[in-house]
């Protein structure tokens, strides 16, 4: 299905060899995205193997600055079986947030030392299941959750690998919700009851092995001050533990939040208000990130004469938008077409919106819009955007006029019934939170190679799985 004659001059949103124009339409990874329409139907998921690998193959690039890096997959980005192989092939490891995850993991293929497990309200199953399995660690959110893995240890007559997240009131320039290392957050324990925690594990060496620490500071970080802030607070519990107790923990876990350059294409930033142009289109790497901590670190360890605990330490990161977002485009039709001679606004109905793509309501997130039919054709007449779901909110622009999202977009003249829109960096919180509000079954998604090979990594649903529980 593959194919060539790429268009010169390519638009900004446009990746050589991955998403570019030829004939005047959008192809990914060499095809088609029109045929795989017909072919598929829409709404439909493409999800880019190649994308992955590249995202990943930059990610691995941090270990220019510290050669013990450990790249644990965020499945909640999206956990699909498909995307979980592609991203074990690549050579990483996972985290997961519930039993359901770890499942999946393990179905795909990961071995127990490859996974580590977060969440903040495990239940006893779900440590069990974990403890038996025997995972790199479980990320302890509470001295309750310490007791309950000490119960099921003793009850498995088995040792159970844990790291200790730590809250320590560290902010960034993300969104409020996407904030996880502040003292107003669900997620951790405080400094204090950090330390009382890592003494109490020391005291059942039979049961519980102290791994390490944890903190994530937030998803979409646009800059490292929050990562070397969150970096030196480990650091400086790791230091405390060992002088005194002598114990080594074996890992510091910085969390993910490596962003996504949302914009790469600027048509509608005029529209969008500063900081959130700041953080959508924001470009630091994990290189970038992990030199700035380990350079920060690096003096306070030479000070204390510990510069073998950093050598020695293996640091654990959790990409997860890093890894998917930008691998897979949702392709969506335009069902409807009409004018409000009113307003003089001329609208566009697509058949995927927030049943989709839940951070649009949940965060006004930003998704750019290119009309895949005539993707080498201008882009200039205005349209108001809207799903296809029972709701006044389910629409592609800002509804409170606070500048998350552009009033309008920007696709051809003379849009038609039939138009293929492909919403590019899709692949980040879709799949894993889509929802059949309306009854609209789940759509179908393919995995494209770089040979131009396609495989169905999820069937479409019927009606009738949606009454599979029911």
């Amino acid at each position: 299905m593959k194919e060539n004659n790429i268009q010169t001059n390519p638009p900004n949103w446009a990746i050589p060899g991955y998403l570019e124009i030829h004939h005047n339409h959008l192809h990914i990874n060499g095809v088609d995205a029109i045929k795989l329409a017909q072919e598929y139907d829409t709404p439909l998921f493409i999800v880019s193997a190649p994308r992955i690998r590249d995202n990943i193959s930059g990610l691995l690039e941090a270990k220019k600055y510290h050669p013990r890096i450990k790249l644990c997959y965020a499945s909640k980005a999206n956990n699909n079986l498909g995307v979980l192989r592609v991203v074990k092939d690549a050579g990483i490891d996972v985290e997961v947030n519930s039993g359901g995850e770890l499942f999946k993991a393990l179905r795909a293929g990961f071995r127990p030392d490859q996974i580590e497990m977060n969440g903040i309200s495990k239940t006893e199953q779900e440590i069990t299941e974990a403890v038996q399995a025997g995972i790199y660690t479980i990320n302890l959110d509470s001295p309750f959750e310490l007791e309950l893995v000490e119960k099921v240890a003793a009850k498995l007559k088995k040792r159970a690998n844990v790291t200790v997240r730590l809250v320590a009131g560290v902010g960034t320039r993300s969104h409020a919700a996407l904030q996880t290392a502040l003292y107003t957050s669900k997620f951790g324990v405080s400094p204090e009851q950090a330390r009382e925690m890592m003494l109490r594990a020391l005291k059942s060496p039979d049961l519980i092995n102290l791994a390490g620490l944890h903190i994530h500071v937030g998803s979409q970080t646009p800059d490292p001050e929050p990562y070397v802030q969150a970096f030196i607070a480990m650091w400086e519990h790791l230091l405390w533990l060992h002088q005194e107790t002598g114990h080594k923990l074996q890992h510091i876990n910085i969390g993910g939040g490596i962003p996504v350059n949302y914009l790469r294409d600027q048509t509608h930033a005029s529209e969008i208000s500063e900081n959130e142009r700041e953080m959508l289109g924001a470009k630091l790497t994990a290189a970038e990130m992990i030199e700035s901590t380990i350079d920060a670190v690096r003096t306070a360890a030479r000070q204390a004469n510990a510069e073998h605990l950093l050598e020695e330490l293996e640091i654990v990161m959790e990409p997860g938008r890093a890894v998917i977002a930008d691998a897979v485009t949702i392709l969506t039709s335009i069902r409807n077409v009409k004018h409000r001679p009113e307003t003089g606004e001329d609208w566009v109905l697509t058949d995927a919106g927030y049943n989709l793509m839940l951070s649009m309501v949940m965060y006004q997130w930003y998704y750019h819009a290119i009309d895949a039919t005539r993707a080498g054709e201008s882009h200039d007449s205005r349209y108001r955007m809207a799903g296809p779901l029972c709701d006044g909110g389910d629409v592609y622009f800002d509804l409170h006029g606070d500048g998350h999202l552009p009033d309008c977009r920007l696709l051809p003249e003379n849009i038609q019934v039939g138009d293929v829109i492909a919403m590019l960096n899709t692949g980040a919180y879709t799949m894993s939170q889509m929802t059949a509000y309306n009854g609209r079954p789940f759509p179908m998604a393919v995995l494209v190679e770089d040979d131009g090979s396609i495989e169905v990594i999820r069937k479409r649903d019927s009606y009738e799985d949606l009454l599979l529980n029911e």
